[in-house]
């Protein structure tokens, strides 16, 4: 069982949505393969559609007792949106009870196949937000109230696309807020630019979502001027696909476990801690897969990082490019 305490909750920059302050992403519950470090001791072998089915209901129903009301999807993260709209039905859920977030731009492409070559290929274009979004909101309906761009780039254009730019502005005139998430090295850039869309354009996005770690924390400057303009806020990838747990690597986790120690913790939850702890930050992710998990994960919330464990986890900073190329080594499995 996890933890009785409510999470605290927070509007969402000036969308007016109220979303908690942790928050729970599907991206490792919709599909058998993922990149998250120990997944063959948390899932086992058994991956079928209705076994994990079954655990993406077990941990949404975990952290809706705990009081988390922001669920993350992507169209990306195989039948994550499909087993989050069999829950809501089941659970009799009324779309103000919960902030439900999803994206699109990547498409799945694993077939449900451990061992597929390619689990999912991005696709920014027009046609394929026009295809992607009918599709999330026949099994999401009125509960969608967030729509993002699945991990925007410079190079894909989409943030130069004057008819993609048009259709969102559209769809947030019509009640579902815009925001768009980041990866990659140049994270920072393509929040600026995002920023910056204006003039004879149109800007829809009033949220981004980003990667932000001790590991890699290169895009919170850029994240504090969003937040500064009113954008909404979410963190994923806290604990950094697993590597910022008692799984990760040696040196990061040493310090982690160091701090930790200090505090009566987990690495987890000093990983997590230091997200929370961003004063940019409105919601920060949750990956996890089992109940556990989730019930460490929380333990972040009340856990106040000192100035000297600020100076001792400031020794871990990767350099960006090293960071990316080291997760995108990552086997999916």
């Amino acid at each position: 069982m996890v933890s009785s305490a409510r999470v605290p909750v927070t509007t969402l920059g000036g969308t007016g949505l109220t979303v908690s302050r942790l928050g729970l992403g599907l991206a490792a519950l919709g599909r058998p393969a993922y990149i998250t470090l120990g997944r063959d001791v948390d899932l086992g072998a058994r991956r079928d559609r209705d076994t994990m089915e079954q655990r993406c209901h077990a941990m949404l129903d975990a952290a809706y007792s705990v009081g988390i009301c922001y669920v993350d999807v992507a169209r990306s993260y195989g039948r994550a949106e499909e087993f989050l709209a069999s829950w809501l039905e089941a659970r009799l859920v009324a779309p103000d009870a919960l902030t439900v977030g999803s994206k699109w731009g990547y498409r799945y492409t694993g077939g449900w196949d451990m061992a597929a070559t390619v689990h999912e290929t991005k696709d920014h274009s027009l046609t394929m937000l026009r295809d992607q979004l009918p599709q999330t909101t026949a099994l999401l309906g009125p509960h969608l109230d967030l729509y993002q761009v699945h991990s925007a780039t410079l190079e894909s254009g989409v943030l130069d696309d004057q008819g993609v730019l048009h259709a969102l502005a559209e769809l947030h005139h019509s009640g579902v807020a815009v925001g768009l998430s980041v990866s990659g090295p140049r994270q920072a850039d393509v929040v600026r630019h995002a920023l910056d869309i204006g003039g004879e354009g149109v800007n829809p996005f009033t949220t981004v979502q980003a990667t932000w770690n001790v590991l890699e924390p290169s895009v919170g400057v850029a994240l504090e001027e969003a937040r500064a303009r009113g954008w909404g806020v979410l963190v994923k990838e806290a604990v950094a696909n697993g590597r910022l747990t008692d799984r990760g690597d040696e040196g990061p986790g040493s310090v982690l476990k160091d701090v930790a120690a200090r505090h009566g913790a987990s690495i987890d939850q000093v990983a997590v801690a230091a997200a929370l702890g961003q004063p940019w930050a409105d919601v920060v992710l949750s990956g996890a897969v089992t109940p556990a998990q989730l019930e460490s994960n929380l333990g972040a919330l009340d856990l106040s990082l000192t100035e000297r464990d600020w100076d001792q986890l400031g020794s871990v900073i990767e350099d960006p490019r090293a960071y990316w190329d080291a997760r995108a080594a990552l086997p999916w499995h």
